[in-house]
């Protein structure tokens, strides 16, 4: 959710409606070949000795200021809630991508132990209420514009948390690699990595109903906000006239609170007597949280963030090979083609797929026998994307536990439940370590 767009830049030439059309296609769909990939990572923070208890904000305003003196290669950012997020710079391999993060999260995690910390990788917070951190205009015009839909978009700012795939757009021209096909199957195989990687059924150390809990408030919340557009056009047109028809969450203000406009496009405001200018349309660009946002490249926002140090690994590494590996792409589009008739021509993530996704995880039967297909695929594509042993052990444990089983890690925290009755988690759960992810071939 975090975005490194000013609070408020001077003020430019206005922009047009053609402007904008223009800007938004020329920024957000980046083609070429495959070459980079990356990962946000987001984590609560929790107390080591009282893991369920919220972290005072003093203890949190001292944490990140040690942080941010560490020197390392990831953005450090933090959420409305607390939550730490690291993003990585732009990887030219997977094992690139993971060295550098591990080695950050290495940093981070002795700095907060110090303090007496730790993170934990949930999808929704199990145990506290959404309770806001950062008190800047920003996240005070988009809770005033959240809350007018219902109570999720607080909940989704102060206490979800993410493993954020990023992916080149792909080539110009079509195939397994062409930016149309990974658009389309971003959507779609997204259902799938919701449906694996769900991570978030508790709240208030209650049972939701749901398996990802973070992905149902998604769900519920405005679909031109945190919708994707309709997948029936070209991707650049499609999206352009997404961002032009998505209302604008707020209009910033050299000082004071920001305005909350009531039901204003940002086509509309453009053809305004106060139209928008460049930086406007680019802070518009942060306000907007589909599932799958281009932003040249492909963000993949739907995975939970996940249990252990190391488990964001698995979903990086399983979602690298599925779009990088053009065998394995190929298959995944194979897979999950059948899939999209369930999506009832409905925009993700509201539509029927992607809420039994969310619901039931891989007990929904058509969903697991995608994933088992998919985590296979990958698995064979792993090696040529010059994997460890490590990683490739990760993978296919990860696949024992729980996809072949018909689990996903949420199965976890209900313990002997049927997904259905509420329960308590019984403590932080750090699940599998999957490995633990260091040594020389690692970090090279």
């Amino acid at each position: 959710m975090s975005d490194s767009v000013s609070d408020c830049a001077e003020r430019r030439s206005a922009v047009t409606e053609a402007e904008v059309e223009a800007l938004v296609h020329g920024i957000c769909f980046k083609t070429g070949p495959p070459r980079y990939l990356g990962v946000e990572v987001e984590w609560l923070i929790h107390e080591l000795r009282t893991p369920r208890l919220p972290v005072p904000p003093a203890r949190l305003e001292a944490a990140y200021a040690a942080l941010r003196t560490l020197p390392l290669r990831s953005a450090l950012t933090v959420e409305p809630g607390g939550q730490l997020e690291l993003s990585s710079a732009p990887a030219s391999s997977l094992m690139e991508c993971i060295g550098s993060v591990s080695a950050d999260l290495d940093a981070v995690r002795a700095t907060l132990r110090e303090a007496g910390l730790g993170l934990s990788g949930y999808g929704h917070d199990p145990w506290n209420p959404p309770n806001r951190f950062l008190h800047e205009p920003r996240y005070d015009a988009m809770e005033r514009y959240l809350d007018r839909a219902g109570p999720e978009g607080r909940a989704m700012m102060c206490s979800s948390a993410s493993v954020q795939v990023c992916l080149d757009a792909g080539y110009e021209e079509p195939g397994p690699l062409g930016h149309g096909r990974r658009w389309w199957l971003a959507h779609q195989l997204g259902a799938v990595l919701v449906a694996a990687f769900a991570h978030s059924p508790l709240a208030r150390g209650r049972h939701t109903g749901w398996r990802s809990t973070r992905q149902s408030l998604w769900t519920a919340m405005d679909p031109g906000r945190a919708g994707a557009p309709p997948l029936d056009g070209e991707p650049r047109a499609a999206w352009a006239r997404h961002v032009l028809d998505a209302s604008v969450m707020c209009v910033r203000a050299p000082s004071g609170p920001w305005t909350v406009p009531e039901g204003m496009s940002f086509r509309q405001w453009t053809r305004s007597a106060s139209p928008p200018d460049r930086a406007d349309l680019d802070y518009h660009l942060t306000t907007l949280f589909p599932p799958v946002r281009p932003r040249g490249h492909l963000e993949l926002r739907m995975i939970d963030a996940q249990p252990g140090d190391d488990g964001w690994i698995v979903p990086l590494a399983v979602t690298a090979a599925l779009f990088d590996d053009a065998e394995a792409a190929e298959i995944a589009y194979r897979t999950v083609k059948p899939l999209a008739e369930r999506a009832d021509s409905l925009a993700a993530p509201r539509n029927p797929l992607w809420r039994d996704a969310a619901r039931y995880g891989l007990a929904d039967p058509e969903l697991h026998e995608a994933a088992v297909a998919c985590f296979a695929a990958a698995a064979e594509a792993l090696p040529r994307l010059g994997a460890t042993t490590e990683v490739l052990d990760a993978v296919a444990e990860f696949n024992d536990r729980y996809v072949a089983r018909g689990r996903c890690p949420a199965d976890d925290l209900l313990g002997p439940f049927d997904g259905r009755s509420p329960t308590q988690p019984h403590g932080p759960s750090h699940g599998p370590s999957y490995g633990r992810f260091h040594g020389k071939d690692i970090r090279t």
